[in-house]
């Protein structure tokens, strides 16, 4: 409290009666609010949500997937703040995440902790059952998880930047993180959850980076056959490799038009690897509707607005009630891509977490199917020579 402030407030008490004891509660109360830390759940937290209760067991919140998407960010955001209070040196008591996961009956299990810095990337939140009962929840809510990992993205802060940077390089150089400490941490802590309370009891979600691992972690587990309730907030979808890729591939297509002007003996090879490639695309579209990953994405995003991209099939659909179907070549929906109809549009907020909580925001679903989705996607099952699984 300001020091002018604690002078008002003693001047009032001084005053005597119950008129200065109702003006020095007033002064303390706005001496309050004025020295909140903008990162507080009563800050900057989503406004228009109910919190867990009773009512819940007859129409659970969870079942609305906006509830869903705000719950996951603020989840998220929990474990930004987890590691500022690493930083800043704040306990359990006086910290700013715990509010963040405590508001929804969950618990906070596991953090996890990047061997290089001791910075902390990921937390494992669960169902806290005692905490429910004291609201008279008597059972977790339908569609709720049991548990949840969270995965944060880069924070740009000197004790943090050099390794967020190092795997956000990785993934531009790469696209793939799976040679960084902090995969091998998030695959270990999502295997053991799906151990201990079963795939369908089990959800992972990450922003920007966060979001990158998220993805790898998950199509881990589903090439095992284990799919897991995956969100992605901001993933990311530009890398170095990517575009190589798709350079080879148009020169590989500018090559087979001219081949293929040209007469050639190898027209009957050509035509039955075509045909094989129909039957193996058939194979992966008739698999990849087991685990559909959940994209949210901001076209001001430079990052992540590549998951947009037109050259795939789109289905849009009313957010509310998740029912779409789509239109392309196998029927099967890659991703549900929940894009931002009316967001901001600065990058900084565009790739911000904030705009998933807030109740304002105007989404547009669709049942997926980019081209960078099925090249994301593609690995998840691969035929072998013969067409055979």
């Amino acid at each position: 409290m300001a020091k002018g402030s604690l002078a008002t407030v003693n001047a009032g008490a001084a005053g005597g009666g119950e008129e200065g004891k109702k003006k020095a509660v007033e002064v303390m109360a706005v001496a309050a609010v004025e020295v909140a830390h903008p990162y507080d759940f009563h800050v900057s937290g989503p406004r228009n949500f109910s919190s867990p209760n009773w009512k819940d067991l007859i129409r659970s919140s969870w079942r609305d997937p906006n509830y869903k998407r705000m719950v996951m960010a603020c989840f998220i955001q929990a474990v930004y703040l987890l590691e500022l209070d690493r930083q800043e040196k704040r306990n359990a008591e006086n910290g700013l995440a715990p509010k963040w996961w405590k508001t929804f009956k969950y618990k906070l299990t596991q953090t996890l902790e990047d061997e290089r810095d001791g910075s902390i990337y990921g937390a494992v939140l669960e169902w806290d059952r005692s905490a429910a009962l004291s609201d008279l929840i008597l059972m977790r809510p339908a569609g709720a998880p049991r548990a949840v990992l969270a995965l944060r993205g880069t924070l740009l802060k000197s004790p943090t930047i050099r390794r967020d940077l190092e795997d956000d390089l990785r993934f531009l150089a790469w696209e793939s993180l799976k040679g960084s400490v902090r995969y091998h941490g998030a695959l270990q802590a999502l295997n053991a959850m799906v151990e201990n309370f079963g795939s369908n009891n089990v959800c992972i979600g990450g922003h920007s980076l966060g979001a990158g691992f998220a993805l790898q972690v998950g199509k881990t587990l589903a090439k095992q056959g284990v799919f897991v309730e995956c969100h992605l907030f901001n993933p990311p979808s530009v890398s170095l490799a990517m575009s190589i890729r798709n350079m080879g591939e148009k020169a590989g297509f500018l090559w087979r038009r001219i081949k293929s002007s040209l007469p050639s003996k190898g027209e009957t090879s050509l035509d039955a690897k075509e045909k094989n490639s129909v039957s193996c695309a058939k194979v992966f579209g008739t698999e990849t509707k087991k685990w559909i990953p959940h994209l949210y994405v901001n076209n001001s995003d430079y990052i992540c607005c590549y998951y947009n991209d037109t050259s795939g099939t789109a289905v849009a659909t009313d957010v509310s009630t998740e029912k779409a179907k789509t239109s392309n070549g196998h029927g099967e929906a890659m991703a549900k891509l929940f894009v931002m109809c009316k967001g901001p549009q600065k990058f900084l907020e565009a790739h911000g977490l904030e705009q998933w909580w807030c109740d304002e925001v105007e989404l547009q679903q669709a049942l997926h199917n980019s081209k960078l989705i099925n090249m994301q996607l593609r690995s998840l099952y691969s035929a072998p020579a013969s067409g055979k699984l």
